[in-house]
């Protein structure tokens, strides 16, 4: 195994618990390969998930897929990202990208799709959606990740109407 992917190996078993860690590893790793873009979207991901620093977050995530567009591990991280951050254009067309990649997680991006259509107050296109990631899942962990995204979609469809009803 070459250092680069020792690094990387180390500060993967490191996030997000030991975060010191996690950025020392990454450093050695983008140390010898600047372009690695599994260390590069770990960078990414402890700017937005850790320090809530989207804009860094979304130039690491960018870096990465300069270096390699299909960089698959990335696209979930940076759409979500895109989300947080409110760059809601960006993230349709990201997705929309995505969705074409072979070998992509296609369950995870729809997930990402309903969670954007979910911000945008679509709950009728999001349930659409999530329905056709609930027909790919193949995965028990994320069953349940769908459930309660239905539910929650499902509850604030509920709201809407009664909102709407009361201010006719």
């Amino acid at each position: 195994m070459n250092s680069v992917n020792k690094y990387v190996l180390q500060a993967l078993d490191n996030y997000p618990y030991y975060l010191e860690d996690t950025l020392e590893s990454l450093s050695y790793a983008l140390s010898y390969d600047e372009s690695n873009t599994m260390a590069l979207c770990l960078m990414g991901r402890v700017y937005s998930e850790q320090l809530l620093d989207y804009e860094q977050a979304r130039k690491y995530f960018q870096e990465a897929l300069t270096h390699n567009v299909n960089a698959l591990e990335v696209y979930p991280y940076f759409i979500q990202t895109l989300i947080d951050m409110g760059d809601y254009e960006a993230a349709k067309k990201t997705i929309k990208y995505a969705l074409t990649l072979p070998g992509i997680a296609l369950t995870v991006i729809l997930i990402k799709k309903v969670l954007l259509l979910e911000k945008l107050k679509k709950y009728k296109k999001a349930l659409k959606v999530l329905k056709m990631a609930k027909l790919d899942n193949m995965c028990s962990e994320l069953s349940s990740t769908l459930k309660s995204i239905e539910d929650r979609i499902k509850g604030k469809k509920e709201m809407s109407k009664t909102s709407k009803k009361r201010s006719n």
